[in-house]
C-alpha cells in the first residue's frame, strides 16, 4: 500500500492508496481541492470540515445528475453504472482513507 500526500485548501493530507494509484489519487485530490476552493469563495471560510462536506455534497449531486442523464437511473436503485474493478478499488481505498481523516479531524473540533 502506498501513501500519497495531497493538498486540499492549503493543508497537506496523507492518503493511503493501492500501489500504482498514486497519480490517480493526486488528480482526484486536485479536482476536490478546486471544488473546495470554489465553495470557500462562494460562502467564505466556514471551517475545513464544512467546506469538505459542502464540496462533497456538490460533487455527489453532479455525479447523481450525470448518472441520471446517462440512463443509469437513481443511484439508490438498479445496477451501478460502473462495476468495481481493481482500478476503482484503489480509488475507493483512497476515498475511505480521506473519509477516515475527515472523521478524525471532526472529532478534534
Amino acid at each position: 500500500m502506498a501513501t500519497v500526500t495531497v493538498e486540499v485548501n492549503g493543508r497537506p493530507y496523507a492518503v493511503g492508496c493501492a500501489d500504482g494509484q498514486e497519480e490517480r489519487v493526486r488528480i482526484l485530490a486536485k479536482q476536490f481541492d478546486n471544488q473546495v476552493r470554489q465553495v470557500a469563495q462562494d460562502v467564505g471560510h466556514v471551517g475545513d470540515l464544512r467546506l469538505f462536506l459542502m464540496s462533497a455534497l456538490i460533487l455527489s449531486d453532479e455525479l447523481h445528475e450525470a448518472r441520471l442523464n446517462a440512463g443509469g437511473g437513481p443511484a439508490s436503485g438498479g445496477q451501478p453504472m460502473v462495476q468495481p474493478t481493481a482500478s476503482t478499488d484503489g480509488v475507493a481505498e483512497a476515498l475511505n482513507a480521506v473519509a477516515a481523516r475527515i472523521e478524525k479531524i471532526a472529532q478534534n473540533i
